[in-house]
């Protein structure tokens, strides 16, 4: 704990900050005047990094001003949290402790610092998920119509998919206008839909929703999509390599992409005919196949190159 670092537990309306020593420096509202609080006492404590969990959102606005600010700024899965305060010793839960297990978390393991994040971008991440929350719905209404028999419900069904049919043109339109207005992002797209099985709606997806992709490893680039293949193996045992973690909707969204480019795509059909011949089950080749078009993915932004089939 050689470095000052604090830690963030945030709420809906307010949110706790501590440092590693268990000192509470202060609870703040969590709306623009308390923020704006917090980053005046904080710049004369000028910590190595600030350290928060992932709240479902409520983090979003603090961790972007933060960073505009100049400050580094680290958002945690919360289950880490919990593990690493139970294997300190520390079974009580209060937003105080909290805090301090965050800034002790962040101060003992030093997880890396996300790459900062525009407010344009938080936009652009709004819409996406706005769209993603629109088509399940969609989903939802068009399985209830299959099960309805009396015409006024399925009249009733019927207008509510024309209008969530409109309202995600109307959110498609919104991206792509978004995209065309930053050069950088329209780009970082117009490379990805380059791919056989990569369409302009999930580039659009990965470049919102995986703002790493180019500036990672392979091995990294993976693991935060959760398809990296971790050991099961203790004493004699020897289990299967088993992915999964990192972000589950990565996943979702690459699963359809990843079948289209098995029929459609050469280079990602070899692989996994190569798979399923050596007797691989068919879903673990799914899987990695996903996990290469993803590295291949990566090495493109990283290049700055558009799909080439020697990539593969």
């Amino acid at each position: 704990m050689e470095q000052y670092n604090l830690g963030i537990d945030i709420a809906k309306t307010c949110f706790d900050v501590a440092d590693t020593d268990g000192n509470l420096l202060g609870r703040f509202p969590n709306n623009a005047d308390g923020i704006r609080k917090y980053i005046r006492s904080t710049a004369s404590l000028k910590p190595a990094l600030i350290a928060m969990e992932a709240t479902g959102g409520y983090e979003r606005k603090l961790a972007l001003i933060l960073h505009e600010h100049g400050f580094r700024v680290v958002i945690v899965n919360p289950r880490r949290i919990r593990d690493f305060a139970r294997a300190s010793g520390q079974m009580a839960k209060t937003d105080k402790i909290d805090a301090v297990m965050i800034a002790r978390y962040a101060a003992l393991l030093s997880p890396e610092q996300q790459t900062p994040i525009s407010r344009k971008s938080f936009q652009l991440k709004d819409l996406v998920s706005r769209k993603r929350q629109l088509v399940s719905m969609r989903s939802m209404k068009k399985n209830r119509l299959e099960h309805a028999t009396a015409h006024d419900i399925k009249t009733s069904i019927n207008q509510t998919i024309k209008y969530l049919n409109k309202q995600i043109t109307k959110t498609e339109l919104a991206i792509d206008n978004m995209l065309a207005a930053d050069e950088a992002l329209s780009a970082c797209a117009f490379r990805l839909a380059t791919v056989p099985g990569i369409g302009h709606a999930t580039a659009a997806f990965l470049v919102v929703e995986l703002p790493e992709l180019g500036s990672c490893n392979k091995r990294q680039i993976a693991a935060l999509a959760g398809v990296a293949p971790v050991n099961r193996d203790s004493g004699m045992f020897r289990g299967k390599r088993m992915t999964g973690g990192g972000r589950s909707q990565i996943r979702t969204l690459l699963y359809m992409p990843t079948l289209v480019a098995i029929q459609h795509n050469p280079a990602i059909r070899t692989f996994y005919q190569r798979l399923v011949d050596q007797g691989k089950p068919k879903m673990t080749a799914v899987v990695a196949a996903m996990r290469k078009l993803l590295i291949i993915l990566n090495t493109m932004l990283k290049n700055n190159q558009a799909w080439n089939p020697d990539l593969a």
